[in-house]
């Protein structure tokens, strides 16, 4: 495995001045560099933070924290389900060098714009001194992140040689680290010089405790521009009174807590954080501040370090009073002597258990098996990882080695294959305590920030491709959520989004209908899982693909999950399944077998009317009843479950829709895009179905002849003359590539997941070349076009996204599904 840190930081020491390399298949950008044209958000209203977004460090679920390519830390997901992002300037690193008389410190990030928990105050902590950034004409250092780890590679500042990595346990099939609520920032420091050189690494972070939950009880929605809800959401940012904050001494600890007020029960946002470093450091003084004020000028900290290397030692842990905030600081101060290189590992961790949603409804998070859940377990979390954090680092090496050997991929694709992966910490990642009915606990992530409802069931269709190989036993318990939210009802009446943007008025449907199958596991403002459909764009309860996906997963997961064939997740999913299918059925209104579509949006697509039978839909359905027939035929064998009544049901219907497919919608070249609506454009996505069937070992739904002659058609329609193939597949063209109508908003957007799925059928069908040029040109446009950590639903070609942090842009394992026939990722099949 080539550059992994301290291998590479003492190969520089031997080389001299040469270049530090960031590790293969790592997205990297020179530190602080500035983005001359990132992309922006399209629609005003939707998510736009800017493109200073780097990795996310902590465990699924258990909430993260985002440090940028320029140092900053400024993302924090720390309350279930809900964004906040700025920069808390004193979240952050500092090192101080001498040698002789040559004294020189830095707080390692470049100059904050301000302190966003202050948003009104003058320049934050104006005595400290800020990391210069790079130009482009001078790199100052790079940054790099292979998912979940990360590197800073500071460079031409310092004289010692300095290279951080940073990573929280993200393990394949292990479903207890993975939830940890941890950072390990392994520091590799070197002395490149023929003279000693003294340093001191410093560590300090605000207490936020408390800070991170919803302080409007109501959490009103309101809709957007775009017609989709949205909860308002007001942490409480600032709010000091009661903390504290005070020195540790525990076996393997030397630290310090940062800690709140709490509850009886314990609250949401309540608990602690902890800094910590090994107790068993040799040739090394611990220096300990335990509180001092981010909100004064910083010289009460930064003079003494700057000057000396040191901080004023203090274990001052008074409560805050209203008004006040505190941070605390630790000092590793040590000596290089020429020639000589040391690791210093630091831990962050935090113990915030419990997540809130509708008032008097809350969760305990899953790394609360394993710790507790009184909140005062953030000690406990630091000293696993500080006695664990290297057999961690090997286990990383191990399950990403694959990927790495993957030669055939392009580089720029195992990057990616990596990096997207960010979703699962920080998509508003829900993951509760196990119980007898749920072992592994309950698992969700948002469709995206915008879209804040969990697990749309059209969109994980192809974005839970990654779940299903790394963490399969989560994809099955999102899957039975879905399962037993099939036979819910809810009569309340909504009214739906996108008849507003249609100047069409107040239109009111059903929440969830009986036997429909839910568009999404709900919100963080309500009550997720057992409130489902919470999105009122469209109603859900009409759309043409939900319960084909559902069955298309439930079989897809059963046959091909790592962990091995599970009779009784398929037993489970069963009942759900046949009335899924005998529900939508119903919307055939001409009893050809095929479900029409309605006129109105009511499939994934969900700003694209289409009428009747459609491709996209009526190939799902077909790959559907194939893949019931399939569970219903292994159920009746290996369990004597006597489904002898819905196989004939479902034969019959499978039948006459293969007789009806073809005869309706292909036009000897392609499929067109619906049997009634008369729109002239090839969808780029009509054989979803189809790839799914070929995917899983399934009858094909059309001939190799019509589905080679379709994907020819896409390529040349929807790619090649779509931007000379330079941003992806666009989602509907004419014949000819150019736009039926130009202010369009679905069909003229690149969808990234849905293109990631696309090229995954390329592949499955022998077009490797297609396949990589399409996930090639929609990769490069995420990560050059500053959308990295963030990857949006939908870019366009006026440089414009929409939805970013979105769930789909996982299908890019679908790509590593099709190239590798499902090998196995290292300690996936694990339980």
């Amino acid at each position: 495995m080539t550059g992994l840190g301290f291998s590479a930081l003492r190969g520089m020491l031997r080389r001299g001045s040469s270049p530090w390399i960031p590790p293969s298949a790592s997205w990297s950008r020179p530190f602080g560099l500035g983005w001359d044209q990132p992309y922006s958000v399209r629609y005003a209203s939707n998510l736009d933070d800017g493109p200073n977004h780097g990795m996310p460090l902590g465990g699924f679920g258990a909430g993260c924290f985002g440090r940028a390519p320029d140092g900053n830390t400024n993302l924090w997901h720390l309350d279930g389900g809900e964004h906040w992002f700025g920069t808390l300037p004193d979240c952050q690193f500092s090192l101080w060098e001498k040698q002789g008389d040559d004294l020189r410190a830095h707080a390692l990030a470049v100059s904050p714009e301000g302190d966003a928990s202050r948003p009104d105050a003058a320049a934050s902590l104006p005595a400290w001194s800020w990391y210069p950034a790079s130009t482009d004409q001078c790199s100052t250092g790079t940054y790099a992140a292979r998912y979940p780890l990360s590197w800073t590679h500071y460079d031409g500042v310092f004289r010692s040689g300095v290279l951080c990595e940073a990573f929280s346990p993200i393990l394949p099939g292990d479903y207890q680290r993975s939830s940890y609520p941890v950072a390990v920032f392994r520091w590799q420091l070197a002395n490149p010089t023929d003279q000693p050189l003294e340093l001191s690494l410093m560590v300090s972070w605000r207490n936020t405790v408390g800070w991170f939950t919803n302080t409007d009880a109501a959490a009103e929605v309101h809709f957007r521009d775009d017609g989709s809800p949205e909860h308002n959401y007001s942490p409480a940012i600032g709010r000091g009174e009661g903390q504290r904050n005070r020195a540790i001494n525990e076996p393997g600890v030397t630290g310090v807590l940062l800690e709140g007020r709490s509850s009886e029960p314990i609250a949401e946002g309540e608990g602690q954080w902890c800094l910590a470093v090994p107790d068993d450091l040799d040739g090394v003084d611990v220096l300990r501040c335990s509180r001092w004020d981010p909100c004064g000028d910083g010289s009460d900290i930064w003079t003494p370090f700057a000057a000396e290397g040191r901080i004023p030692e203090s274990d001052n842990d008074r409560e805050s009073r209203a008004g006040e905030q505190a941070s605390a600081a630790m000092v590793v101060k040590f000596t290089l002597a020429p020639g000589e290189s040391r690791e210093i590992p630091v831990v962050i961790s935090w113990d915030l258990p419990i997540t809130a949603f509708a008032s008097g409804c809350a969760d305990r998070r899953r790394y609360t098996d394993f710790f507790g859940s009184d909140g005062r377990n953030a000690a406990a979390i630091a000293a696993e990882a500080l006695r664990d954090w290297s057999d961690w680092r090997g286990r990383i090496e191990a399950w990403q080695q694959p990927v790495l050997e993957r030669k055939a991929l392009p580089e720029p694709v195992r990057m990616a294959l990596f990096n997207e992966l960010y979703d699962l910490c920080s998509g508003g990642s829900l993951w509760t305590a196990a119980t007898a009915k749920d072992p592994y606990g309950r698992f969700g992530v948002l469709e995206c920030l915008d879209y804040a409802w969990y697990e749309s069931l059209d969109v994980r269709l192809y974005g839970s491709f990654a779940l299903l190989q790394l963490w399969p036993e989560l994809d099955k318990a999102v899957l039975r959520s879905f399962s037993r939210a099939i036979p819910a009802r809810d009569a309340t009446q909504r009214p739906i989004g996108w008849y507003f943007t249609q100047g069409r008025g107040r239109v009111e449907a059903d929440r969830k209908v009986a036997g429909a199958t839910p568009h999404d596991l709900g919100a963080p403002n309500e009550v997720p899982f057992d409130a489902t459909n919470y999105t009122a764009y469209q109603d859900c309860n009409l759309w043409k693909d939900l319960a084909s996906d559902f069955v298309l997963q439930v079989w897809r997961t059963f046959q091909l999950a790592p962990t091995g064939e599970d009779l009784n997740f398929l037993a489970e999913c069963w009942p759900s399944a046949v009335q899924a299918l005998d529900y939508l059925k119903g919307f055939d209104v001409n009893d050809d077998g095929l479900p029409d579509n309605g006129g109105a949006p009511d499939q994934t697509f969900d700003d694209w009317p289409l009428k009747g039978v459609s491709a996209y839909c009526g190939a799902l359905w077909i790959a559907a009843l194939e893949a019931a027939l399939a569970m219903a035929q292994r159920l009746q064998l290996d369990l004597g479950l006597d489904t002898t009544v819905e196989q004939r049901r479902f034969g019959q219907w499978l039948e006459q829709s293969r007789s009806n497919f073809d005869r309706l919608l292909w036009n000897g070249e392609y499929y067109e895009i619906d049997a009634e609506s008369g729109t002239p454009v090839v969808m780029a996505d009509q054989l979803c179905g189809d790839f799914y069937a070929r995917l899983l070992g399934l009858p094909s739904v059309v001939s190799d002849a019509n589905a080679l002659s379709t994907l020819n058609v896409v390529r040349e329609a929807c790619f090649e003359r779509f931007e000379a193939g330079t941003l992806g597949v666009a989602n509907g063209l004419r014949r000819d590539g150019t736009p039926l109508d130009p202010n369009g908003t679905h069909p003229l957007e690149v969808w990234t997941g849905i293109n990631f799925g696309i090229a995954s059928y390329f592949r499955l069908m022998g077009q490797s070349d297609t396949a990589l040029a399409i996930t090639g040109a929609v990769v490069n446009q995420v990560y050059s076009g500053g959308l990295q950590f963030r990857t949006p639903e939908a870019i366009t070609a006026v440089n414009t996204f929409r939805a970013c942090h979105y769930l789909r842009a996982m299908a890019i394992w679908g790509l590593w599904a099709t190239e590798t026939d499902w090998a196995e990722i290292p300690g996936a099949s694990e339980r």
